[in-house]
């Protein structure tokens, strides 16, 4: 197998400044860098397992070559965040207080994770999700 994880995830974004400020304040996502006129980079997950969520305004690379057309060449995303299953609450608790519809929690039990849904301000599908704590018994 080729693929070893997900390096990076772009979001295409109308108001670049209000995208990056939801990402950064609500949703709780380290800033790598500081943001430019057009992008904002993130950085999810622990040390060792790093991603990236970029956002970004205007056109990307090979956009032209899109079967879709122009206004609509790249739609609306799914993505999911994990989070620690002692924090799940909380981060929904926190995505309320900024005013953010939160739907669930769902339960899955073919992974033994629960999650929350929102939407960002471009429309984005996004998903807390948390596998279940798995208590530990010593042997007696």
């Amino acid at each position: 197998m080729f693929v070893k994880g997900i390096s990076e995830i772009v979001l295409i974004v109308k108001d670049f400044t209000a995208a990056a400020r939801f990402y950064r304040d609500v949703v709780g996502l380290e800033l790598e860098i500081e943001p430019s006129e057009d992008w904002a980079w993130f950085l999810i997950g622990a040390e060792g397992r790093r991603q990236r969520l970029a956002l970004h305004r205007g056109a990307l690379l090979f956009e032209e070559h899109s079967p879709r057309p122009v206004g609509i060449r790249f739609g609306a995303v799914h993505f999911t965040l994990e989070v620690s299953p002692e924090r799940l609450e909380d981060a929904a608790t926190h995505l309320r207080s900024h005013g953010v519809d939160v739907y669930g929690p769902t339960r899955f039990d073919w992974m033994n994770a629960k999650s929350y849904y929102f939407f960002d301000l471009d429309g984005n599908l996004v998903e807390f999700w948390a596998p279940d704590v798995v208590e530990k018994h010593e042997a007696q």
